[in-house]
């Protein structure tokens, strides 16, 4: 069996000069039936060997590299085969990972001491050798080798980090037959490795049964909790410790503060800050960046950014934290400028960091911020103009994980660059579902519903299998490009053909696709017919679809469900008034607004940005804020009198209450049309436009921009809250359906 196990060197067999060598004794052999020395009888150790030069530098040895020097000396000079330099060489190899060596060394002793046995149980369980911990450890029992409870201890915790359930029970049993069932170390390890197999029922059950439990056993059972997603389990035994008169420790609060930012309760967080205050927990980075994390989670970034900076120390965990605090908080701008201090601080980042990254220059659409050229080019044929944190993933190896790798495929596709993220998709060599998803929602982006069709199709051929948000991506696409019968056809596939029950989401989605299409009077008997109360999202579908087909009665009818859920979002009134203005029913127009106005509700303001150098430029309608406002009113004027000239007219039908000279000019001052001039008069002759935008493109900037692009020759891409619109030659991707 040790044949098979390890390789052996040839290292001279170790023999004690004390004790007699059986003339059959072979280092890569063994029986259950050979005679195994205790300690006790080899622990005098002469002095000439202790005081030994070769002793000391073991003694401070503090690399493998140090130690692979350090080993010819021994055996030049005769102490190889003494218990101290024995003992000494297996325990290093083992610690410093180089399980091999250690290996060579315990094979090459004829007079194996079970505490040897114990040190290479230990080095491959440490050093997560599953299969060669457990072939090991079926070694020592067939040489007889009494276990102790750490040997169980050490097996349980790789195999918990395997997530290897049958061996975890296997050895669960042999730890009660061998006398360590009441042993509080060993029945904590058996909590822990359960819960790292996402046996959650069966780690309670162990821990309830245990008839001692201390603080680790609390925070073993804790954690097993807060990680698999029991939150309030998690807060409830928190408290049980206190009550059963155990201290919470910085591990508990460590802890604990994960479950707390999964309930978002900022009430109980701010009680654990309070304790981590008086228990002098506050300097510690890992409770420090645990409460940045939850105070984001809780909705109170400012709170966190509080903590980060007066933090003395940071580790570029901390860095993670603070920088998915600003891109779940929807600040990007602020994730980016964090991101670059963190590079610039000398952090190198991690996978997790540049999903973060990527995730916040998606938000921003911010393609080219800080272009890089780097070796993966060649291979990918992306051309030399490549988004700067993707040259950022490549130097630091992180190009073969499949999670960045799709974030960067997902970054690509809402920065506009659909094409290189398709090459990025078709590069992968493992794809993950979130892979598939982030590819077919941005042909869906980009009006592309045949593409999303087609590769969801190719998904379903293979191994991978669509979950819910894949059939949401697919609905989507087929509602932005008018592809109904395909949308229909997936709906219905969703649970029949994968078991899978749709969501609200999915329902909205549906009614989305019926109503853009001119199929109203279906859709609201759609709605009419779902097997769950109808959500906001579902009658805003219906609603917007009114709005495009000037549908008043079914508008009506929409709108009054809304006002029914009380939304805090004025946009619905807003909508349902232009549904009135387009009707010119301005009595009816007066009432929403009087509505909006007693309900304290607010429209969102239109917004539009633009990045130029590295700066991100917002535009709201009509503000004069910017500092180029003059040139850029000026520059609308002589812009609006070639687009007219092309053949634009204005579409003033939204707009009342003022004269139709000023209805033009409260148009040509949308937040777009000024984004789109300040971008013209800043950049090149050739040089794409890209534009963000908060809200849905009204009719008129869709109209006016179509025109822009024709009299200017310049492309211009507009990302609006729904969906990309790609400007070319007085033509728009989205053709006219959006």
């Amino acid at each position: 069996m040790s044949s098979q196990l390890l390789s052996l060197a040839a290292l001279p067999p170790i023999r004690n000069s004390n004790i007699p060598t059986p003339s059959t004794s072979s280092p890569t052999k063994f029986s259950a039936s050979a005679t195994f020395h205790t300690l006790s009888q080899r622990t005098h150790i002469p002095s000439h060997v202790y005081n030994h030069p070769s002793a000391l530098l073991l003694e401070h040895c503090t690399s493998l590299k140090r130690l692979r020097q350090i080993l010819p000396l021994i055996i030049k000079n005769g102490l190889y085969g003494e218990l101290l330099f024995q003992t000494k060489l297996v325990s290093l190899f083992c610690n410093y990972g180089s399980l091999a060596e250690a290996a060579r060394v315990f094979e090459s002793i004829e007079d194996k001491l079970d505490v040897f046995y114990h040190t290479m149980l230990k080095g491959y369980a440490k050093n997560s050798f599953l299969e060669d911990a457990f072939s090991f450890f079926c070694r020592m029992r067939y040489d007889d080798v009494e276990p102790v409870v750490y040997n169980f201890t050490y097996l349980l915790k790789v195999l918990g980090d395997n997530s290897d359930i049958r061996r975890g029970k296997e050895i669960h049993g042999q730890l009660i037959t061998s006398g360590f069932g009441l042993n509080l170390f060993a029945m904590t390890s058996v909590v822990n490795m359960y819960a790292k197999c996402r046996q959650i029922g069966d780690a309670h059950k162990m821990f309830d049964r245990m008839p001692e439990r201390d603080l680790v056993s609390w925070n073993t059972i804790i954690a097993a909790h807060a990680q698999n997603g029991h939150a309030k389990m998690a807060l409830d035994l928190f408290i049980q410790l206190q009550v059963e008169g155990q201290k919470p420790d910085s591990i508990t609060i460590v802890t604990v503060i994960p479950a707390i930012a999964d309930i978002k309760s900022l009430r109980i967080g701010k009680s654990i800050h309070g304790y981590v205050v008086r228990a002098g927990f506050e300097s510690l980075v890992n409770i420090e960046t645990a409460l940045i994390d939850m105070y984001s989670k809780c909705g109170s970034v400012g709170t966190s950014r509080l903590i980060f900076d007066r933090m003395t120390e940071k580790t570029v965990v901390t860095w993670n934290s603070m920088i998915d605090g600003y891109v779940q908080s929807e600040d990007p701008e602020e994730a980016m400028t964090m991101f670059q201090k963190m590079l610039d601080e000398g952090f190198e980042p991690t996978n997790v960091t540049v999903m973060e990254a990527l995730h916040a220059s998606a938000d921003l659409g911010d393609i080219e911020k800080g272009m890089f050229i780097h070796k993966l080019l060649d291979e990918l044929n992306l051309g030399s103009d490549v988004q700067w944190i993707h040259g950022l993933v490549i130097r630091t190896c992180l190009d073969k994980n499949v999670f960045v790798m799709t974030a960067l495929v997902d970054m690509y596709a809402k920065c506009g660059a659909i094409k290189t993220a398709r090459k990025l998709f078709d590069a992968m060599d493992e794809r993950h579902v979130t892979t598939w998803n982030a590819m077919i929602d941005g042909y869906g982006t980009h009006g592309l519903g045949k593409a999303s069709v087609d590769l969801f199709n190719e998904m379903q051929k293979g191994m991978i299998k669509p979950n819910d948000i894949t059939f949401l991506c697919v609905i989507s696409a087929c509602s932005h490009s008018g592809l109904v019968e395909e949308g229909l056809r997936v709906f219905t596939s969703m649970k029949k053909d994968y078991g899978l029950e749709p969501a609200m989401d999915h329902y909205g989605a549906m009614v989305d696709l019926l109503g853009r299409a001119g199929r109203l009077d279906e859709a609201w008997d759609f709605i009419q017919k779902m097997p769950l109360e109808p959500g906001i999202t579902v009658y805003g579908a219906m609603l917007g679809a009114c709005k495009i087909h000037k549908n008043v009665e079914l508008g009506e009818k929409a709108a009054m469900r809304i006002f029914e859920l009380n939304p805090d979002d004025g946009g619905y009134h807003v909508l349902l008034s232009n549904i009135y203005a387009t009707a010119s029913m301005w009595d009816k127009v007066a009432q929403v607004r009087t509505m909006l106005g007693k309900k304290g509700l607010k429209k969102t303001p239109g917004c539009s940005l633009v990045d130029l150098r590295n700066e991100v430029h917002t535009f709201y309608s009509g503000s004069t804020l910017h500092p180029q406002s003059k040139k850029i009113y000026t520059f609308l004027e002589t812009l609006g009198d070639k687009i007219k000239a092309a053949g634009y007219v204005p579409d003033t039908n939204s707009i009342h209450d003022v004269e139709v000279d000023v209805k033009a000019q409260l148009l040509s001052s949308h937040s777009e049309k000024l984004a789109i001039a300040f971008g013209l008069i800043n950049t090149s002759p050739g040089t794409t436009i890209h534009i963000r935008k908060n809200l849905r493109v009204c009719g008129d900037c869709h109209n006016a921009t179509k025109y822009i692009s024709l009299v200017t020759g310049r492309d211009i891409i507009v990302r609006d809250m729904h969906r990309f619109h790609h400007f070319k030659s007085g033509t728009c991707s989205c053709g006219d359906y959006w």
